[in-house]
């Protein structure tokens, strides 16, 4: 019995050869930073909690996407894929980031992009672009969703609603362009029965792939002054708590749609909490056991509509 969609085995299998993802750090800002939209960022980000100590601005994106390859050189016979991760990676006129995102691809072993941005920072132009793009290497697009409620969106200050995050993955999916979205399980105010729900709001979008983070509470985030000031706005889940959510939440996932990950994890001298203890393979595989010992399998209560 598959226990659920693997999108890193689809991926292995698109390409015959193990794949990974090489940070890059291109210099972006954000629309929620820069007075567009906002100003702060949403509450609960640290950008530099989440990307490698390679991945700095100074440097080009090749010259990162150097740096990356000669890190996993063990792996001799494997490919690469830019992953355009910091900040809001669409944020820019075509042009330049025409420019940013061809210069990577110079490099033999480099099969693709993945470029992590906003929904409301997308448009027809730039679709249609990375639609021609796509002809030529692999291109996925990743869009911070975070929840399908409003309210929530409002209140983490993301500044769109889940309606933008349904236009943009349903526009970049038309263009044959693999899309994938992220998704903050715990978040303040949603309830585990809300929770569980964004599964089967999720599965009615075209969506390839779909990565999981559990609420973390990381230094230097609004969220973390918050979590101070009012720690009883916040639950957050243990380990074998948070294991169990996520096998709700896939049961009621549509199986078409690959995950990639479950957990995030924020380097230890950011985090506040919760504090597990665990690396992300040590996290799988007591996922995997728990759902054994369930028999159960991502998409097992899923309803087509």
């Amino acid at each position: 019995m598959v226990l659920y969609n693997n999108y890193n085995l689809k991926l292995r299998e698109e390409f015959g050869t193990r794949v990974q993802k090489i940070s890059i750090n291109a210099g972006f800002t954000c629309p929620n930073r820069d007075g567009n939209k906002g100003r702060g960022g949403c509450t609960f980000c640290n950008n530099l909690s989440f990307h490698p100590d390679y991945c700095l601005p100074t440097k080009s994106p090749l010259q990162q996407m150097e740096e990356g390859i000669f890190f996993f050189r063990k792996y001799e016979s494997q490919q690469y894929l830019a992953y355009f991760q910091s900040y809001t990676n669409t944020y820019a006129p075509l042009e330049q980031l025409k420019a940013i995102y061809e210069s990577v691809l110079q490099h033999p072993k480099v099969v693709g992009i993945v470029v992590g941005t906003r929904p409301d920072c997308v448009d027809e132009t730039l679709l249609d672009y990375f639609a021609q793009l796509s002809k030529q290497c692999y291109v996925m697009i990743e869009y911070g969703v975070e929840s399908t409620l409003d309210n929530t969106l409002k209140a983490i200050n993301r500044g769109h609603d889940f309606a933008t995050s349904q236009w943009a993955i349903t526009a970049t999916a038309q263009r044959g362009i693999p899309v994938g979205a992220h998704l903050i399980l715990g978040l303040p105010g949603e309830s585990q029965a809300q929770l569980i729900e964004h599964a089967t709001t999720i599965s009615k979008l075209p969506l390839t792939m779909l990565k999981l983070h559990q609420l973390q509470i990381v230094q230097g985030t609004i969220m973390a002054q918050q979590f101070i000031e009012h720690p009883e706005g916040f639950s957050l889940f243990n380990i074998d708590q948070y294991i169990d959510l996520t096998i709700d939440f896939l049961e009621k996932l549509n199986p078409e749609i690959a995950v990639e990950r479950f957990v995030s994890q924020s380097p230890k001298e950011f985090l506040i909490a919760p504090d597990w203890g665990v690396k992300n393979f040590e996290f799988v595989a007591k996922l995997e056991k728990r759902i054994k010992q369930r028999n159960t399998f991502q998409g097992r209560l899923f309803k087509a509509e």
